[in-house]
């Protein structure tokens, strides 16, 4: 299928204008007018707890509740457990944390798959009864070879035509555990030359002695994704199951499973999954990354988990934005990556406290201020947000300024400090370097300086200042670990790669730089896990799970500008 990329375009972020009705809705729509359900919309989020959600989940989340919530209805948190060898307790407590997170609620309605095993297993005998169903002892292999191929149609198993009470004693046989995994499996009898391979007796159950983490052993045999999502659906009255392209050509299976049992019919439909440039969407890839450790962990700030990004410090306002503004569509396309950072940087520019932190410093001592003195500056905490006041920055003889705001020997056009230059210290004085000091090495360790005491607040008229920098008092700094994260690739499609390679040839070596030497300002002594703020002239900031009494840690969540773009431009 053809995908298309989406890009950002400020104009159309910036409209209030409300937006049409989605094809979705359009459908919903045309449901209440028939009364197809009765005037009801009911959806589901239905993930499989075998891995964290990412953010290709959240917008699935957003989608349904965000329906329910437009049209009055309710929206289920069901959980299809029904492969117990890959699923665990852990990941359904992250996926109930994250669906929180991010603003939902399911209230009561939390349900499980699993829940519905008994009347599955019913069902899948009524099946067997009206011939619908068979037992087949076809191994793996042999099925594969007997479906058929694109352009040959499948043959019929020799197991195809056992009788009823054949069929429905090694059934209850398979329930009962009497055959080892892998032996026999129950198979809808449909039609062997269907053009769509999902048609051709698809398998319902398999054997599976696996402890499951809710039923525990009491079930031997398990039914497949296909047989029980749309089964649950009608169990639970949903009216619009509301599933990601990939399961398009599984709704005529859903269709037939529904029609043949004489259930509640669901209407599936089918939305774009979301694929974002500079980023894979694969619990497989998710896993690599993490057992051979290109991360630490499901929930590292470089992941698209939805843990990831919450430890990052994106807020759920942010993420719920960014996937109202891309909407849902019938045809795969790619978001441009920069689209869900600019949803970030522009909800911290109106919510986020403002700090200095100076992340390589470099010592200042004003050799004209009194020794001793220490005078209270007034700094702004947001200036998009009167309501939010202002702090004392306390200032000294002694300050630190970034490495990166003094120059020995200027380039044309640098603004910042160097010898016998000025600069205004953000909401403070004017200095002027007048020497440097360097170790026996020849790196620069000390910086000399005058300030004036006539331009605190002011700029004066007889002198032109351009470079305003941040700065720190050495005597009331607090000592800071932050860690730079970037994108975790270099290329916008990670998995698009050459012969002999494959995802991991395009991971960032440089996705992470951890600074341990930083120094915030006092107000930052006390900061808790999660908070965020923007770093003055720096950019925006969380507060890290990691953090201690003595050393507050914090990650990067974005840039105040897209650096990606401006390394584009020049390449």
């Amino acid at each position: 299928m053809v995908e298309k990329q989406i890009t950002d375009n400020s104009d159309a972020a910036a409209s209030s204008t409300e937006k049409p009705a989605n094809f979705i809705e359009e459908i919903i729509n045309g449901h209440l007018s028939s009364g197809r359900f009765g005037q009801r919309v009911h959806t589901r989020f239905p993930p499989e707890p075998n891995g964290y959600l990412h953010i290709g989940h959240a917008k699935s989340i957003a989608l349904n509740f965000s329906l329910a919530a437009k049209y009055g209805g309710l929206c289920n948190l069901r959980f299809d457990d029904t492969n117990p060898s890959k699923e665990e307790a852990e990941y359904v407590h992250s996926i109930k944390d994250d669906i929180k997170w991010l603003g939902f609620d399911w209230e009561d309605r939390e349900y499980y798959a699993s829940d519905y095993f008994e009347q599955l297993f019913d069902w899948a005998v009524k099946l067997i009864k009206a011939g619908h169903a068979y037992v087949c002892d076809l191994s793996p292999e042999e099925t594969r070879t007997y479906r058929g191929t694109l352009s040959e149609p499948g043959k019929n198993s020799p197991f195809r035509d056992r009788s009823v009470a054949e069929n429905l004693d090694l059934f209850q046989r398979m329930r009962q555990g009497e055959f080892p995994d892998g032996t026999r499996v129950l198979k809808a009898k449909i039609d062997m030359a269907h053009p769509n391979f999902n048609m051709r007796d698809p398998v319902m159950y398999r054997i599976l002695h696996a402890h499951h983490h809710r039923t525990g052993n009491d079930w031997c045999i398990y039914p497949m994704y296909d047989f029980t999502h749309g089964q649950s659906d009608s169990i639970e009255e949903i009216t619009q199951s509301i599933c990601t392209l990939e399961f398009e050509n599984h709704r005529p299976l859903y269709d037939w499973f529904c029609d043949k049992l004489d259930i509640h019919h669901p209407q599936q439909i089918e939305f774009a999954r979301l694929n974002l440039t500079y980023t894979v969407m694969s619990k497989r890839k998710f896993l690599t990354l993490v057992n051979e450790g290109y991360v630490n962990g499901w929930d590292d700030p470089r992941m698209p988990t939805i843990s990831g990004l919450r430890r990052r410090g994106y807020t759920p306002e942010s993420i719920r934005k960014f996937c109202e503004y891309i909407g849902v569509a019938k045809h795969n396309s790619v978001v441009d990556v920069t689209i869900l950072e600019n949803q970030i940087r522009e909800h911290l520019n109106a919510i986020a406290p403002r700090v200095m932190t100076v992340l390589r410093p470099l010592k200042v001592v004003i050799e004209n201020y009194p020794e001793g003195q220490v005078e209270e500056l007034q700094a702004i905490n947001n200036p998009e947000d009167e309501s939010a006041g202002s702090r004392a920055l306390p200032f000294t003889r002694e300050l630190y300024i970034d490495q990166n705001d003094f120059m020995e020997v200027p380039v044309r056009r640098y603004f910042r400090l160097a010898p016998g230059k000025e600069v205004r210290l953000r909401y403070g004085y004017i200095i002027k370097c007048e020497s440097v000091i360097k170790s026996d090495s020849g790196e620069i360790v000390e910086l000399r300086c005058t300030y004036d005491p006539d331009t605190l607040g002011k700029q004066p008229t007889d002198r032109k200042v351009k470079g305003v920098i941040h700065w720190v008092s050495v005597g009331h700094a607090v000592d800071a670990e932050i860690r730079i994260y970037d994108r975790l690739f270099t290329t916008e499609r990670p998995d698009k790669i050459a012969e002999g390679q494959d995802f991991r040839s395009n991971i960032n070596p440089d996705s992470l730089e951890i600074i341990e030497h930083a120094k915030a300002e006092p107000s930052l002594a006390k900061v808790q896990s999660g908070e965020r703020f923007q770093f003055e002239r720096v950019g925006y900031f969380s507060v890290d799970s990691d953090s201690t009494v003595d050393k507050p840690v914090f990650n990067r969540i974005a840039s105040l500008r897209d650096t990606w773009a401006k390394i584009a431009k020049k390449s």
